[in-house]
């Protein structure tokens, strides 16, 4: 087992991953910019070292800095958490160089997962159905004109090495096909360093359902249930529950089944998630493969029992699993908590945080790194809480939901946890009845 553990990141997902190596009897070591220096998570660690100032290319995403730190410290792993670097080859390959075991996949699993394109191919050829779309990357627009019209608008013009909706434009017809080609292009190019882009078919009116696995080192695969994720906000998600409130046993086994082919086509080994768009009409396709942990990991753990990040760091550790299914239990919703303002799109709403207040009772959990006093800086993703509740069926863990989200109580910045509470309480959520076009109802998308 792993004795010290670095985790190179901030906010909840830090906290998170400190409280599990906490359990284990494994030394945390946080990493901190001058923004975070009296932060939760490095009050919280074990051991604390800051790694340069604010801004994430100095400091969350300083390999240089951070593989010094590791040094420094001693430490055996690092845990990359979710965003940053936690999906950087380069950065798993330097950890390898270094004798530094990365907590997650292989690099060669990362590259291909990061590859959107490539990886939908080494799918797709291992018998897991893809959403229509070009065979690879695309970069003539005539090609991609003529591809479009065999496929049929609405096209999704998607970035290779994409995410968080970054790098992703639709196209209706042919004369904004070329723009939005240009368009992702150039924003992918931007946030990832890579233009390169591919095409699919916009599936109109289709659910986001992902499976979370854990897969170790010696080839064995878990399906740990599945994450509707719905719930969107700029192609970013609000609201995640599991089960799925509407898939039937045979779906659901058929894209377990799918899942695990997937996560064995990229010789995948940790936790990762495989996600699909499931049509109206019943049909599911493939769109990506996460290497990492994801944010709404919590709502698995509620429904399985199991703690993610320890399996995790048993796996890094090279442990085997130690059991081939998993038994699911109740229902499980999260709401995450952003500092932004619905009513004006979603606008980012850093400031001190003057007062606040966290939820509490039977079936209610709150992963969390803030305080009072604490100030929201402008440098990092706005999320400031996720709130969790269980129950034993979803009626149940929607009532609790309700009344957390109500107990929420944060003043100095604006949030989204009155707007979770709309949205769960309303008619179309309580029946299930999901989609990217439900939180219209709520707030205008449409600046």
């Amino acid at each position: 087992m792993l004795r010290r553990v670095l985790i190179a990141n901030r906010g909840e997902i830090a906290v998170r991953i400190i409280r599990a190596c906490r359990e284990m009897g494994i030394v945390s070591i946080a990493v901190y910019s001058t923004a975070d220096e009296d932060s939760l998570h490095a009050a919280l660690a074990d051991e604390s070292i800051c790694i340069g100032p604010p801004e994430p290319a100095k400091s969350y995403l300083n390999i240089p800095s951070i593989i010094s730190a590791a040094e420094i410290t001693d430490a055996q792993g690092i845990h990359p958490g979710y965003g940053f670097l936690s999906e950087s080859t380069k950065f798993a390959n330097i950890c390898a160089d270094c004798n530094i075991k990365f907590i997650g996949p292989s690099p060669e699993a990362i590259s291909l997962s990061g590859d959107k394109a490539a990886c939908r191919e080494a799918v797709k050829a291992a018998g897991v159905v893809t959403v229509p779309g070009s065979d690879g990357l695309v970069s003539d627009p005539e090609i991609a004109l003529k591809l479009a019209q065999e496929i049929g608008y609405p096209i999704l013009v998607k970035a290779a090495a994409g995410g968080g909706g970054k790098g992703m434009r639709m196209a209706h017809n042919d004369a904004t096909l070329k723009h939005s080609m240009t368009t992702a292009s150039n924003e992918a190019q931007a946030a990832f360093g890579d233009g390169g882009v591919y095409l699919e078919k916009f599936i109109d009116n289709a659910r986001h359902v992902e499976v979370q696995v854990l897969a170790d080192e010696y080839g064995k695969i878990v399906t740990l249930g599945e994450r509707e994720c719905s719930i969107q906000r700029r192609h970013q998600k609000l609201i995640e529950e599991s089960p799925s409130a509407t898939l039937s046993n045979s779906l659901r086994s058929k894209m377990f089944k799918a899942a695990m082919k997937a996560t064995k086509a990229i010789n995948y080994s940790n936790a990762g998630t495989v996600e699909f768009v499931l049509a109206p009409n019943g049909q599911f396709y493939f769109i990506e493969f996460n290497a990492r942990i994801q944010v709404e990991h919590p709502v698995t753990e509620q429904v399985t029992g199991i703690d993610l990040v320890r399996e995790q760091l048993r796996i890094a550790s090279g442990e085997a699993l130690g059991y081939s299914s998993v038994k699911l239990s109740g229902a499980s919703i999260e709401a995450r908590i952003y500092a932004e303002d619905p009513e004006r799109n979603f606008m980012p709403s850093p400031g001190i945080i003057k007062s606040c207040h966290m939820p509490g009772g039977p079936g209610v959990r709150v992963d969390t790194h803030i305080f009072a006093g604490y100030e929201v800086p402008r440098y990092y993703d706005s999320l400031l809480a996720k709130v969790i509740t269980t129950g034993k069926d979803r009626d149940q863990a929607i009532e609790r939901l309700g009344g957390a989200l109500d107990e929420f109580i944060v003043e100095g910045v604006n949030t989204t946890a009155k707007l979770c509470a709309r949205i769960i309480r309303g008619d179309r959520f309580r029946r299930g009845d999901l989609g990217p076009d439900l939180i219209n109802e709520y707030v205008d998308m449409s600046g």
